[in-house]
Parts: C-alpha cells; sequence; structure tokens
C-alpha cells in the first residue's frame, strides 16, 4: 500500500500530461519569481541600509541636541507601495500596459501577441514563454518517470525550485536563501523515510556538500585572495546532497565542472564574457542536479559495470 502511494503510476500519460498543463500555468508564476524576487531582495536590502544610515545621524542628532524641544525626528516613513510576488500587478515596463488575463495565458498569449506588448508593440522577451514551455515539459517528465505519488510531487518541487534558481543566478550571481533553505530541508524531509537515499546518506551529503565547495572556494581564496564562488553555490551543493546522497556529489560536481568549463570557453571565445569577468556555477550545478535525479543512479551502475 505505501509503495503504490509512494511510486504511484509512472509511465501513465493522464497524470503527465495533467502535470503538463500544470507546469505550464506555474512556469508563468516562475517568470514572476525568477523576475521579482531579486528586486524583492534589493528592497529590502535598500531600506535597511537607509533605516541604519538613517538611525545613526538620529543618534548624532540626539546627542547634540537632546534639551532641545524643537527636534523633530527626519526617519523617513516605511514604504506603503506593496511589491511581491502577488502584487502590483504585471505590467509591460515600457508603458505601464497591465497584462490581462487573456494575454497571460502561458505560450499561446505570447504567440497570440507575436512577441509584442499589446500597448505599445515593444517586443516581449522570448524568455518567458520559454521558461513556461520548459517546466511544462520537465513537469509531464517527472511524473512520467517518477509517478503521480509523493516522490513525484516532490520531484516537481525540486524541479519548480532549481529553474527558478538558475535563472536568478544566470541574471544576478546570486542565489537566494529563500530558495537554497527550502530545497536543503525538502531534501531532507523526503529522505526521512528514505524516499530517495537513507538519512543518513542525506545528511552526510548535505554537509558534504556544503564543505566541498567551501575547500576549494578556500584554496582558492589563498592563491588569489578573492572568492572563486558564491555562499549560494555551496548550499544549493549542500541541498543536491540531501536529496541523492553523498555518493551522488562527485558525478554532479564533475558535470557541472565539465558543462561550465565548456560553456566559458565558448562565452569567451565568441567574445560575449569577459576572461577575468565572474560566472554563475547555479546554472551548472542545478543541470547537473537534474540529470543525477533522473539518471544518475543508471550512470553510476553502467560505469561501475564497465571498470
Amino acid at each position: 500500500m505505501l509503495d503504490s502511494l509512494l511510486f504511484a503510476a509512472p509511465g501513465t500519460f493522464f497524470p503527465a500530461a495533467a502535470a503538463g498543463l500544470y507546469g505550464l500555468l506555474f512556469g508563468s508564476f516562475l517568470n514572476v519569481v525568477i523576475h521579482r524576487l531579486p528586486r524583492m531582495m534589493q528592497r529590502e536590502a535598500d531600506d535597511y541600509l537607509a533605516a541604519e544610515s538613517e538611525s545613526r545621524e538620529e543618534a548624532a542628532k540626539l546627542g547634540s541636541v537632546i534639551t532641545s524641544l524643537s527636534y523633530q525626528s527626519s526617519v523617513p516613513l516605511p514604504r506603503t507601495d506593496r511589491y511581491d510576488l502577488v502584487l502590483p500587478r504585471s505590467a509591460c515596463p515600457a508603458c505601464g500596459h497591465k497584462i490581462t488575463a487573456m494575454e497571460n495565458i502561458p505560450v499561446f498569449s505570447y504567440l497570440f501577441l507575436r512577441g509584442k506588448c499589446s500597448g505599445c508593440g515593444v517586443p516581449i522577451s522570448m524568455r518567458y514563454p520559454l521558461i513556461e514551455l520548459l517546466t511544462g515539459l520537465l513537469s509531464a517528465y517527472m511524473v512520467w518517470h517518477f509517478g503521480s505519488g509523493i516522490l513525484g510531487l516532490a520531484a516537481l518541487a525540486f524541479t519548480y525550485l532549481l529553474i527558478a534558481m538558475t535563472f536568478i543566478d544566470a541574471d544576478t550571481q546570486f542565489l537566494p536563501d529563500s530558495l537554497t533553505y527550502p530545497l536543503l530541508w525538502g531534501g531532507l524531509l523526503v529522505n526521512l523515510q528514505g524516499l530517495i537515499v537513507p538519512l543518513h546518506e542525506a545528511v552526510i551529503g548535505a554537509v558534504a556538500g556544503y564543505l566541498s565547495l567551501w575547500l576549494v572556494n578556500q584554496a582558492f581564496r589563498l592563491v588569489r585572495k578573492m572568492d572563486g564562488m558564491g555562499n549560494g553555490d555551496f548550499k544549493l551543493l549542500a541541498a543536491l546532497g540531501a536529496w541523492m546522497g553523498w555518493k551522488m556529489l562527485p558525478m554532479i560536481i564533475l558535470f557541472s565542472a565539465l558543462v561550465g568549463s565548456v560553456v566559458g570557453i565558448a562565452m569567451i571565445a565568441l567574445s560575449r564574457h569577459g576572461r577575468g569577468k565572474p560566472m554563475p556555477f547555479g546554472p551548472y550545478l542545478a543541470g547537473a542536479g537534474m540529470i543525477a535525479l533522473l539518471f544518475g543512479n543508471a550512470i553510476l551502475q553502467a560505469y561501475l559495470g564497465s571498470v
């Protein structure tokens, strides 16, 4: 009974098709997350720094005019405009045209509008429908591969978090804690009953994943006197270790390093990336993690069988 709940009907068409349709819709939401989450964090940081600066100024003023009855605080009022994943409504950045419900149908609205804003005709980035399509296809495949039970639902959550982190890191070279930590804790929760790997392997994977990149970065700092990667990369690899255990970490690191090296050399050769300019490593870790989740065991068995 438990096995049928955890591994319900992999390879079944209709659950996979339903997951694909749901993935298209969720891909539209992921576009919002990718666009807004870094800006929400920047606003919070700006507000914090402004409050800290004003607090210091207020303290200095208060020390010099503590007895003055005419003293008035200059600390600005908190922002009243709401900016999160729900409000304000999505709008064209060029003309401010509010996106209607009919203009927000994943993929189809882009095709219907011919890739242009209905208000001003400015081209809409093709990345939006591509993310929706990618999310839909991966959602369908995850349910086809793992079934529509708990494991399939967990794989969907894994996929959505990795998609969001991939594009945010590509845009900002930053992996938000609000995404890496849920992925980490989710991996440990999924493996409480050994759904993917035994819990002790998941815990060791999380610790080893973080420390492996942290140690590499420490060695890089000793040689180059600068960081070679960000803390978000450590946390992302820790999260992948929590999902798939420590045995998958060498494969994930190898695949991500190989793909990152090939892409980096190609971008430098095409003069699209400066030789000394940092590159985000998160997208390559995410891609390698996806491969490991889907095909890692088969790859390991094939490798061990050939040795």
